[in-house]
């Protein structure tokens, strides 16, 4: 199995009010621009040409999306003095450990903090965004007896029955 050689002229940017998104170019995928859109077309006997022309369709649709609208996460937090706060590009997290979780935002994403027990991250790559969204709600992810802990808006935890005598 050989490993894939990227080159820096395959790079595909997109710029929008949000900002500007850059993408390295799948090696089985060619674009081509009619007019207003993008056409994600595989090279014939590429293997996985279909499936990574698919992938990049994908990749370049979250990229005009980010760049026009932008995307956003929301995580709540669940328990008993279990608070967050947005300070600048740190996010101050009281989880019930014995000492405060400090999260450093990476360039690009923003931090909000509606209410004490809410969360919202904002950026324009989408990766980025459910990635710092995962990397936070790992500090204290729900548990299946109480559901405490920090979990997505969206999200539904399964209670479990405690153990009968």
């Amino acid at each position: 199995m050989s490993a894939a050689k990227f080159c820096a002229s395959w790079r595909i940017s997109i710029k929008g009010p949000l900002g500007t998104l850059k993408q390295f170019m799948l090696p089985a995928v060619t674009m081509e621009r009619d007019g207003d859109k993008l056409m994600c077309k595989a090279i014939p006997g590429m293997p996985n040409g279909g499936a990574m022309s698919g992938t990049m369709r994908a990749l370049v649709n979250n990229m005009v999306a980010g760049v026009t609208k932008g995307f956003e996460k929301k995580l709540t937090l669940v328990g008993v003095g279990y608070r967050a706060q947005a300070q600048g590009d740190k996010l101050n997290l009281s989880l019930g450990f014995s000492h405060p979780v400090v999260h450093s935002m990476p360039k690009g994403v923003k931090c909000e903090t509606p209410t004490q027990t809410e969360i919202v991250i904002k950026g324009i790559d989408r990766q980025q965004v459910g990635q710092v969204a995962a990397e936070v709600r790992a500090y204290r992810s729900p548990e299946p007896y109480k559901g405490k802990g920090v979990r997505y808006s969206d999200e539904r935890v399964a209670i479990k029955e405690t153990k009968k005598k």
